[in-house]
């Protein structure tokens, strides 16, 4: 413009981070908690994280520049699943649990949307979710009789950690970003 070349768009970076519990997903924490961009290199310390995951929760974390792409991820519109292994208390994991967990469960900001639920084991349970609120899986297991002991997200849209490390990032690959576009597409 006016013989000046104007400066292109910034390039968009995608990483895959496995949160560790202990990190707040925020870029600063005014009480001095460590934060999730801590664990990043600096020249990915201008990623923003997709969502948030609570500080005692690990898992997988997307962080991008990528502002279009983790609106439409985050978006309840969308239906972008994101799928966890929570192992709980109080008891073996019954039929009625897992029917109400499936149903949607009545919690003080509403009833949640039905969740996808799998028993892994007496004690733990993968619960698949299209929607985020805050602290959504701990307060659902709480309604129905079990305290979330560990928690853990290993799935968005399409991706799974892997065999990813605790508190390691990597970038993700073109295919991946373009499957996790196709995810953020539901109509």
């Amino acid at each position: 413009m006016d013989g000046r070349p104007l400066a292109g768009r910034a390039p968009l970076h995608h990483l895959l981070l496995h949160k560790p519990r202990g990190y707040v997903t925020t870029r600063r924490d005014p009480t001095g908690r460590p934060v999730v961009l801590d664990l990043l290199p600096a020249h990915a310390r201008q990623l923003y994280p997709v969502g948030r995951l609570d500080f005692d929760t690990e898992g997988l974390l997307l962080l991008t520049n990528d502002g279009e792409l983790a609106n439409r991820l985050m978006h309840p519109r969308y239906e972008v699943p994101r799928t966890y292994v929570a192992r709980v208390a109080g008891g073996p994991v019954g039929d009625a649990a897992v029917r109400a967990l499936r149903a949607g469960v009545e919690l003080a900001d509403g009833v949640t949307a039905p969740a996808s639920v799998r028993v892994l084991a007496r004690d733990r349970l993968e619960l698949v979710l299209h929607e985020g609120r805050k602290r959504q899986v701990r307060r659902m297991c709480e309604a129905v009789g079990h305290a979330v002991a560990t928690l853990e997200r290993v799935g968005f849209g399409p991706l799974t950690l892997g065999g990813l490390a605790v508190g390691e990032a990597r970038r993700l690959g073109g295919e991946e970003v373009e499957a996790l576009r196709t995810a953020a597409t539901r109509e």
